[in-house]
């Protein structure tokens, strides 16, 4: 089965429409979307819809949650703050209803999708070093795991033999042969806000028949997603940094 992952995606429509075709490309039979549909981004609803369209197994990310009043917001940026009250503002009742049956950790065999750390998904923790990996990796029941959160795409694999060696790490594209490994971790990045540095939206692609897992970039159309932040009034800084990729 060739699979399609979508990291967060941030409500931005141009970087979505981007992956989704670079992954119809690719030839992707499932779609996977490891959490925060929502948040930073000017178009919500519309990144929900082309997400529901998709039949994506998706999980509840830490935006998503915030839309919902089920995460305190006060360790959030004032950016991020204030892009959360815009979207709540603007979601649709149905908006509100599919994100409040998103669960926080869904598995669908041979692969499982958290937005951030397995060992304690609910805390929405970052995969950022092997550190958090092997504590995720520990969790994992099944071969292959999806996650997102830090928007910094990573693949991190562990042998069931030597349990405390994390192969792998942070690259900005890679592929990999994984049918070496018992579980395999895939942080696939940011679709709508990267911050590695590299503004392409980034996902993941997985192809279980050839044992293959991918962090591959496409580009978008930044400048049109950064004059509807500003026309929605949302904070400056969000439309500046996608042109950097932080």
């Amino acid at each position: 089965m060739r699979i399609g992952i979508l990291g967060d995606i941030h409500a931005n429509v141009e970087a979505l429409t981007a992956v989704v075709n670079a992954l119809r490309a690719d030839g992707a039979e499932l779609f996977v979307q490891v959490g925060d549909i929502v948040g930073y981004g000017p178009e919500p609803s519309r990144c929900i819809d082309i997400v529901r369209e998709l039949g994506c197994v998706t999980c509840l990310g830490n935006h998503d949650a915030a839309v919902l009043d089920r995460l305190d917001t006060s360790y959030f940026n004032n950016f991020a703050r204030a892009a959360v009250h815009w979207t709540k503002s603007r979601l649709r009742p149905s908006d509100f209803e599919f994100l409040g049956n998103l669960e926080y950790v869904v598995k669908r065999p041979p692969f499982t999708v958290v937005h951030g750390t397995l060992h304690l998904p609910e805390q929405f923790g970052y995969v950022i070093s092997e550190v958090e990996a092997r504590d995720s990796l520990r969790q994992q029941t099944t071969q292959l795991c999806f996650v997102g959160h830090s928007h910094v795409p990573a693949i991190y694999g562990r042998r069931d033999a030597e349990p405390d060696r994390i192969y792998g790490g942070q690259q900005t594209e890679t592929r990999i042969d994984y049918r070496g490994f018992d579980r395999v971790l895939v942080n696939v990045g940011s679709v709508g806000q990267p911050r590695d540095e590299d503004p392409r939206a980034a996902y993941g692609f997985v192809d279980t028949e050839l044992g293959i897992a991918c962090i591959r970039r496409v580009p978008y159309d930044i400048p049109a997603v950064q004059r509807k932040i500003r026309e929605a009034g949302l904070p400056e800084v969000l439309a500046t940094r996608l042109a950097l990729g932080v």
